[in-house]
């Protein structure tokens, strides 16, 4: 049966309207699918239980992005590959467009649903999110990188207060403080024992967290305006920022020594790349999927987790400098991602008050003196 609305037939007197529905042999579109159904990798999580769904998405989560971590720093550890960040990303940017070609094959509805002046916009910040911080590898130690990347939050409440005029509360701005407290433990650690640290370093991956602040709302505006899927977004906003890096590369003239160092070690630039790029492709499908199965709160958790991790395997599986002032640094950053992610649910994460710990204090030396008597 044929979707249409239109006019049957028409006299002077009265109009027949006739609406017809769609059979249950047409194919609706996946974007407006039942949401009961949900698949990662081909994995359908919605007939599993919740803590089976819980294990396999944080599973995933850890098994893919701690290779994607220990593969990006050993990229950058081939002697010689630190000035070609750029030529990373543009390769990297390749591998995400083929793969999100692949995986739109498999989807019945093809059409791009986003204007393509907004792709233009997010391949942007895309390639700067990326480009950056890829290139601050060239300057920076690894677990640096990752300790910076932990905290969007002081762009995102920095350009809130500038931009939208925001007001924020006090666990916010405490939750800022620590966070950049504990990047300046950190990088004046870091800057004390790297034998290559640069402050270049540290003004690119800034940028690349500006770029990233902004991008994550972008994107959400944008998918949820025009409902358009996953796929569609990494395809066009990937492919069109490898246009942007080739031109970049092309005009600066950095193309040519990178593809020609590329070719002389094949295996560890390329052949580290598509794994790299590919296991960054399947570590956000499952940070997707706990997003939507158990909120953003357990997905911050989990990434969180992900991200001590990384730092901890950098410094067992690459030799470099160490220095207790990184502990209290990282834990500073943590303590401030936990009052960010406490100000955002304090109704599901009640914490003791004063009065609750000291009644607690005196109950506990109630019973033990009793006890001491008996």
């Amino acid at each position: 049966m044929s979707t249409k609305y239109g006019l049957v037939g028409y006299n002077s007197s009265r109009k027949h309207i006739s609406i017809s529905i769609p059979s249950s042999t047409e194919v609706m579109s996946p974007h407006i699918k039942s949401v009961e159904e949900l698949r990662v990798l081909g994995i359908n999580l919605s007939n599993l239980s919740a803590p089976t769904q819980f294990f396999i998405c944080v599973a995933g989560v850890f098994l893919f992005y701690l290779i994607y971590g220990y593969l990006q720093e050993l990229i950058f550890s081939v002697e010689g590959f630190k000035p070609f960040g750029w030529y990373l990303t543009l390769v990297q940017f390749g591998f995400y467009s083929m793969f999100g070609l692949v995986e739109l094959q498999f989807t019945q509805d093809k059409r791009r649903r986003i204007p393509g002046k907004t792709y233009m916009m997010i391949a942007f910040l895309t390639v700067g999110t990326m480009g950056l911080s890829n290139t601050s590898l060239g300057y920076l130690n690894y677990p640096t990188q990752v300790i910076f990347k932990c905290c969007k939050l002081i762009p995102v409440m920095i350009g809130g207060v500038f931009i939208q005029g925001k007001r924020y509360n006090l666990t916010d701005v405490s939750a800022a403080l620590c966070m950049s407290l504990g990047l300046i433990w950190f990088t004046l650690a870091d800057s004390k024992v790297a034998p290559n640290f640069n402050v270049t370093g540290v003004v690119l991956i800034s940028l690349a967290l500006c770029a990233d602040a902004v991008i994550g709302n972008v994107q959400e505006k944008a998918m949820k305006l025009h409902n358009g899927s996953n796929s569609e977004m990494v395809l066009y906003s990937y492919s069109i920022g490898f246009i942007y890096i080739l031109g970049g590369l092309l005009c600066v003239g950095g193309l040519g020594p990178a593809v020609a160092f590329c070719s002389e070690h094949p295996v560890k630039t390329y052949g580290y790349a598509f794994f790299f790029s590919l296991t960054g492709y399947f570590g956000i499908s499952f940070v997707l999927a706990l997003i939507k199965l158990f909120g953003a709160l357990v997905a911050v958790t989990v990434t969180t987790g992900r991200k001590a991790m990384t730092i901890i395997l950098s410094f067992m599986f690459f030799t470099k400098p160490f220095t207790f002032q990184y502990i209290w640094g990282s834990l500073l950053v943590v303590f401030g991602i936990f009052l960010n992610v406490y100000s955002k649910n304090k109704e599901k994460m009640k914490l003791p008050t004063i009065k609750d710990v000291r009644s607690w204090l005196l109950t506990k030396k109630k019973v033990r003196f009793l006890s001491q008597n008996v």
